[in-house]
């Protein structure tokens, strides 16, 4: 089969690409919006601030998305974008930051508010242009053209259609990546390789999605070897970050990623923490299902190699298990004494998502509550 591929936004890549901000956002117009994650340092966004002022473009800065905001808070940033004459928006923070800059990027030309587009309000392909800018990584959702959400209402997770073209572009700069603890570094490598190793099985896996996920596996393999010795690479985590959303965008995410999301969005156990202990979980079933892959995936972490596939992909779950110990993340949720009954509904509206049918395994109600019952 021939292929054809035409890449769609423009994506930079590397130390100090911030300084591109001012450029990109300077061909939508003079007044761009910047809906800021919370926890930035006032010096970080300020500097955005002044990239974009020192190519003519008046800033509108709103701040305001903290740990506790929900998809609501679109409807102030649409508001503010608004009647200030925006004519684009940037996102600028954590993946909380960019699911909300998104939702207003959506919003803001047809004037409705988040609920009617957590309920299906059709958007007729009319948006204002977004320029992502991720200070933690892209998500596994960040290149496809759906993306979850949880409902405030309910707090369950909703899929969202996201309009092709919505992004101007994506600016990766590996020096905004700054996390506090190595054990938190490394919760964000495992929930990208989580990610990767999660989309790498997929049904909807092609050459062009296996290439790209087999590299951004192969990286993370590497920095988690050298994470303790030689401290966090954020220029690698960037790379494999920018490589392993795309190939879920070219293949697709599963009911791993849309069952982390739902847990987050029913505690207040941070995302990352929750993809890593699921890991384990869904790579026993990926083992199951797609063995050959599997081994691979064991065979890009370094394992010896193994006398069967079977073998190979029982090491590949091995590997996993060993280097999550090596970097003190943990397996399972228990020590936040989350009750099951707290989770059952919202597991159950993940496992609902059309996304989990592109999951090789079987993704039942016993399955998942099994799932439950490990990790928490």
């Amino acid at each position: 089969m021939d292929i054809s591929f035409k890449f769609d936004p423009e994506v930079l890549i590397g130390a100090d690409t911030l300084s591109m901000a001012g450029t990109i956002a300077s061909r939508h117009g003079s007044r761009i919006m910047v809906a800021a994650d919370h926890d930035l340092e006032a010096q970080t966004v300020n500097r955005l601030k002044e990239i974009l002022e020192d190519s003519g473009i008046k800033a509108i800065v709103f701040d305001g998305i903290d740990n506790s905001a929900s998809a609501e808070m679109a409807n102030n940033i649409v508001e503010l974008a608004r009647a200030a004459h925006c004519d684009a928006i940037i996102g600028f923070g954590n993946e909380k930051t960019q699911i909300i800059a998104r939702m207003a990027a959506i919003m803001a030309p047809m004037r409705i508010t988040a609920f009617e587009l957590l309920d299906g309000r059709i958007f007729h392909k009319k948006f204002m242009p977004l320029l992502s800018i991720p200070t933690e990584g892209m998500s596994a959702f960040s290149m496809t053209n759906y993306f979850i959400t949880p409902d405030p209402r309910s707090r369950l997770i909703k899929s969202v259609p996201s309009p092709d073209g919505l992004y101007s572009a994506v600016i990766i700069d590996s020096n905004l990546f700054k996390f506090l603890s190595e054990t938190r570094a490394a919760s964000h490598i495992f929930e990208n390789f989580f990610n990767a190793v999660e989309a790498y099985c997929s049904t909807r896996a092609s050459f062009l999605s296996d290439t790209l996920l087999e590299k951004a596996i192969s990286i993370y393999a590497r920095l988690l070897k050298t994470g303790n010795a030689g401290g966090f690479n954020s220029e690698l985590f960037a790379q494999a970050n920018f490589l392993s959303s795309l190939g879920s965008g070219a293949s697709s995410p599963g009911a791993g990623s849309a069952l982390s999301a739902a847990i987050t969005a029913r505690t207040p156990v941070a995302k990352p923490l929750c993809s890593a202990a699921l890991f384990p979980q869904l790579a026993e079933r990926l083992a199951g299902t797609r063995p050959e892959k599997m081994a691979r995936v064991a065979a890009l972490l370094g394992a010896p190699k193994a006398a069967s596939v079977a073998e190979g992909a029982a090491s590949a779950l091995n590997a996993i298990r060993q280097t999550m110990t090596a970097h003190k993340v943990p397996s399972n949720l228990k020590e936040y004494n989350i009750q099951l009954d707290r989770i059952t509904a919202a597991a159950e509206a993940a496992r609902s998502l059309d996304l989990t049918a592109n999951s090789p395994w079987t993704v039942s109600e016993e399955e998942i509550f099994k799932i439950l019952k490990e990790v928490l």
